[in-house]
């Protein structure tokens, strides 16, 4: 069957790459390359400022336009304009000074090559750093310009709406070389190097221009196609994995652990008819194996075996979530105990108690000890001598994932050590 499964699988991907390579294969220049960019936001100056001269901490304004060409599906150069305002903050001194700057980008897609296809369609990254030219500029109180040259790189998230339209949220840090005049433009710098430091933060759209349906932003070429291809198939293939061998795969298995040959019901877990906490095969199995007939007395057990059962956690009790009652169902496996107390007279046994992780560590504490306190009592109303039962408050258990539902259910519950 999962031979069988995995070449439908297989087949189906191949016929659904055949159908799309007219429209998303990059085999040459069947997709679209140029796209304008328009975005706008906030952006911080850091250095140089004047004392006493200070912007808000994301200060308006910036624009920004940009034209993008791409080589192909992950590389490709921009060229783009930008203006910045500064302005100052209530408890600084009053100023307006602009910041014009043209550069040309390197852009690479991220997004392709870190094969975000594998999990999405709609979410890209891409990531653009080059030089360029500016200048700062202040009309008042007395003109002042300051011409620089600029490094900048930044990282730019993409929302496709459709194919040819994008949302784009952008940050951009700026390095200016050379820079003499401060960004409030009240005093000369003496910055060199790429000393002075401008923060952008933008939001935007994208338009893809051209006659192709698909833009080289979204578009896979062979390679990634397969490699999308293979890692969906080897995902198929661990889920089908069944590492107990009990028919259900592992990623549907609730009991990864069940015995060789036990019979399971869908969900890979023991089927236990009556309901005592012991799976019918095992339980057959100490029947067959390790129980005689007698004639007058029926059935005789290997006590060993039924105490090594007992004490590895085969018999247990559980409860609902914040409850110290037990679950209908899980009352056989204290008929369990109580049958195999009356049967061994000598015996005694410890009742352990433990919780899930929810909750605090105290009051799960408490919770515990009401559980294991809880069997003892029906226990003794069952006429077995307390002096045979010792509670333990074992607290919470830790040995499961406790963001799981279903994981939680396996350790609400009582367990027992014959001694």
């Amino acid at each position: 069957m999962k031979k069988i499964i995995l070449t439908l699988v297989f087949a189906l991907a191949i016929t659904t790459l055949s159908a799309q390579t007219e429209t998303e294969e990059s085999t040459g220049n069947d997709f679209n390359k140029w796209s304008v960019e328009l975005a706008g936001g906030f952006n911080k100056p850091q250095r140089p400022m004047t004392a006493g001269y200070n912007t808000t901490l994301v200060s308006p304004y910036v624009v920004d336009l940009g034209v993008r060409y791409m080589f192909n599906n992950k590389f490709g150069l921009k060229a783009d304009l930008g203006l910045n305002s500064f302005t100052g903050k209530k408890e600084s001194v009053d100023f307006d000074t602009k910041y014009y700057r043209v550069n040309l980008q390197g852009v690479a897609n991220l997004g392709r090559i870190m094969s975000f296809e594998t999990w999405t369609n709609r979410i890209g990254l891409l990531g653009h750093a080059g030089f360029g030219l500016g200048m700062l500029e202040r009309k008042e109180p007395s003109y002042k310009k300051d011409r620089v040259g600029n490094f900048m790189a930044g990282l730019t998230g993409q929302i496709k709406l459709t194919d040819r339209i994008a949302l784009t949220g952008d940050f951009t840090t700026i390095l200016n070389a050379k820079q003499n005049l401060a960004f409030d433009g009240a005093s000369s710098s003496s910055t060199r190097g790429f000393g002075g430091i401008l923060f952008n933060g933008t939001a935007g759209i994208t338009v893809y221009l051209g006659k192709n349906v698909k833009h080289a932003d979204w578009v896979l070429d062979n390679e990634d196609r397969f490699n999308v291809i293979d890692n969906r198939l080897t995902a198929i293939e661990t889920k089908m994995l069944d590492a107990d061998n009990d028919g259900v795969a592992d990623y549907l298995d609730q009991e990864p652990n069940t015995a060789a040959g036990a019979m399971v019901d869908t969900k890979g877990k023991s089927i236990d008819k009556n309901n005592n906490n012991v799976p019918d095969e095992t339980e057959a199995y100490i029947l067959k194996n390790y129980a005689a007939k007698t004639g007058d007395t029926g059935v005789v057990y290997d006590n060993e075996l039924i105490k090594s059962l007992i004490n590895g956690g085969y018999v247990a009790v559980y409860f609902d979530f914040d409850k110290s009652t037990p679950t209908n169902v899980s009352t056989e496996g204290i008929d369990f105990i109580l049958t195999y107390l009356r049967n061994n007279p000598s015996a005694s046994v410890d009742i352990s108690g433990h919780a899930d992780e929810l909750g605090r560590s105290a009051y799960n504490d408490k919770l515990s000890s009401a559980r294991a306190n809880n069997v003892k009592n029906t226990l003794v109303k069952a006429k077995i001598d307390a002096s045979r039962l010792n509670v333990i408050a074992a607290g919470e258990d830790t040995s499961v994932d406790k963001t799981s539902e279903n994981a939680r259910r396996l350790v609400r519950r009582v367990t027992f050590i014959v001694k």
